[in-house]
């Protein structure tokens, strides 16, 4: 998948600040990379203008804490109860910004790429007692299809080759290992479990292979 990497800024946000990248594939999808403590690359010049962490913190934490994170607007913007996508992501960036060397790759594939529409039409399947995996395939549409092409030229813009993944689904660290990209680590990421999502991650863990808890039922998940 051809790709350009289009421009860069500051982006102060409650959790600190990161610099924001933007990328637009083939398609026109356009792409975001935040980062904390990487070079933010003039390619014109080809020489480094700037970064938003000090040469100790990057002493200090030589593989970089990442995020792979599918669009969800519902979730980022809404905070729906129904995923735990906001709350992965805000926990992703607090981290990262606490670790001082990181970036979430935000990539904009809403719905597990069936795109929003289909994704409030399975919202409403699932609203009929159907779990998300069986909403989609009766919508005669993939169970998941997100695609991670992006991740390498977005990693690569930054001279990041090897990660601290912070997920819970095996796709991602096995397409990165795959793709050139080492995962010296997983970090597991389980937060924002309530009562109306709980089903919702039950269905990643036992048909999609996520690695969650057996038990995420629990008062300590909840009061997350």
């Amino acid at each position: 998948m051809s790709h350009q990497f289009i421009t860069s800024a500051k982006l102060p946000t409650r959790h600190g600040e990161f610099d924001i990248h933007i990328f637009e594939n083939e398609d026109g999808q356009e792409h975001v990379l935040l980062t904390v403590g990487l070079p933010v690359v003039d390619h014109e010049t080809s020489t480094t203008i700037a970064t938003n962490s000090s040469d100790r913190k990057l002493a200090e934490h030589p593989t970089p804490l990442v995020r792979i994170h599918s669009e969800c607007l519902t979730g980022d913007a809404f905070s729906s109860l129904k995923c735990d996508c906001g709350a992965q992501l805000n926990t992703a960036m607090q981290a990262i910004q606490e670790t001082g060397c990181g970036a979430i790759l935000y990539l904009r594939q809403e719905g597990r790429g069936i795109g929003l529409t289909n994704k409030i039409r399975a919202y409403a399947l699932q609203d009929q007692g159907h779990d998300t995996l069986d909403a989609n395939l009766m919508l005669g549409l993939p169970a998941d299809a997100r695609t991670y092409e992006m991740c390498g030229p977005m990693l690569a813009h930054v001279g990041v080759n090897e990660v601290r993944l912070i997920t819970n689904n095996p796709d991602k660290i096995a397409y990165l290992n795959e793709h050139g990209i080492k995962v010296t680590e997983r970090v597991p990421l389980v937060v924002g479990v309530n009562e109306i999502n709980a089903g919702y991650l039950a269905t990643k863990r036992d048909r999609m292979g996520h690695l969650l808890d057996k038990e995420f039922y629990t008062e300590a998940h909840l009061n997350k």
